[in-house]
């Protein structure tokens, strides 16, 4: 698939997702009509009870992420957050609330309808320290050196150009800034056909990196102090019934990537000044 045609791709998905939860459904990759009826193990269980009781019903259901960049970023008050991919905005609203009126946070996505949703979930929210921005991640619509950190939930993976997401993201930063982002990472080899198989598991689609080659594109795109850090490990079993409900051959495949593909934090920083 070329990169314009992934893109269609994704944003066609994410539209659907937010219309999915305009009408009262949820955004899952299952189609589910509730985010606790979810057979999808990836967007599930990702916030704490005390976090979605600051945030409207409707942020939480168009969640398509990875897990929680603003509890594991350690955001400061007075801080400017950048959320790539921002979806119904959940991350951004939790940002804000965090950085606290001296702070502000933006949203970045290319999608209409996440965006109409997003904006609708902050005035719910009655959050003033928030602006979402209509962009692509692999062109921020910021100066240089803007913001003190860059999150992300299960985005990145999405990007057919993740060298240019990841030098867009070094420029925007202030020098000493952060970059905070959950995303899906493959640990070692999986065949590339099954690779295939199991992307309509992993986030619906994936792309994901292998943990090495991402460290190494952080290193390349100027960060330093780059890790990974694994925050749920996926094992086939977990995801049985939707990985049958695709006509994958869930025992003929289980050796190959039991375990392989997880969610991590990927944390990296900007050279202070």
């Amino acid at each position: 698939m070329s990169p314009q045609n992934l893109k269609e791709v994704v944003k066609a998905r994410y539209g659907q997702a937010a219309l999915r939860v305009i009408k009262g459904g949820s955004s899952c990759c299952g189609a589910a009509p509730a985010v606790e009826g979810c057979p999808d193990p990836i967007s599930s269980n990702l916030y704490e009870g005390s976090e979605t009781s600051q945030i409207p019903a409707e942020a939480l259901q168009a969640s398509l992420g990875c897990g929680n960049p603003t509890a594991l970023a350690e955001l400061k008050p007075g801080e400017t957050v950048l959320d790539l991919g921002s979806g119904g905005g959940i991350d951004v609203l939790l940002s804000a609330k965090r950085v606290g009126p001296s702070g502000k946070a933006y949203g970045l996505d290319m999608t209409d309808e996440m965006l109409a949703l997003a904006r609708a979930n902050q005035q719910k929210a009655g959050v003033e320290n928030v602006e979402f921005l209509k962009g692509e991640i692999e062109n921020i619509p910021l100066p240089d050196d803007s913001v003190d950190v860059i999150i992300s939930n299960c985005v990145i993976n999405l990007s057919a150009d993740k060298d240019r997401v990841l030098r867009e993201a070094f420029r925007v930063l202030k020098p000493g800034g952060r970059f905070a982002v959950s995303d899906i990472v493959v640990r070692g080899a999986v065949p590339a056909e099954i690779r295939r198989s199991v992307e309509l598991w992993v986030g619906c689609m994936a792309g994901a990196l292998e943990e090495n080659e991402y460290l190494a594109k952080l290193t390349q795109a100027g960060f330093e102090i780059v890790s990974i850090e694994p925050t749920r490990i996926y094992r086939v079993e977990d995801a049985r019934e939707l990985l049958s409900s695709k006509g994958i051959d869930v025992e003929a495949i289980a050796p190959l990537v039991d375990g392989k593909f997880m969610s991590a934090f990927v944390r990296a920083k900007k050279h202070a000044a």
